[in-house]
């Protein structure tokens, strides 16, 4: 079984900027035994551009718990 933590990041220039909060966010979960699974756009404007989306990771349940820092 699968543990999923989900961490909601967002920028008003998140499409059309250079971002790049997503990959220091990926690097500490994965130190603490998460995988990195996907992202889910939970906000957009009416054109379609993203404002927030959920980064996806997942950790076997029974793995060993480290606190993780809030995004």
């Amino acid at each position: 079984m699968y543990k999923y933590e989900f961490v909601t990041i967002g920028n008003e220039k998140f499409m059309g900027a250079k971002y790049t909060r997503h990959r220091n966010i990926i690097d500490e979960y994965a130190k603490n035994g998460y995988r990195y699974v996907g992202f889910i756009p939970t906000k957009t404007t009416d054109w379609g551009k993203f404002m927030t989306i959920d980064l996806v990771f997942e950790k076997q349940e029974g793995a060993s718990k480290n606190q993780l820092p809030s995004p």
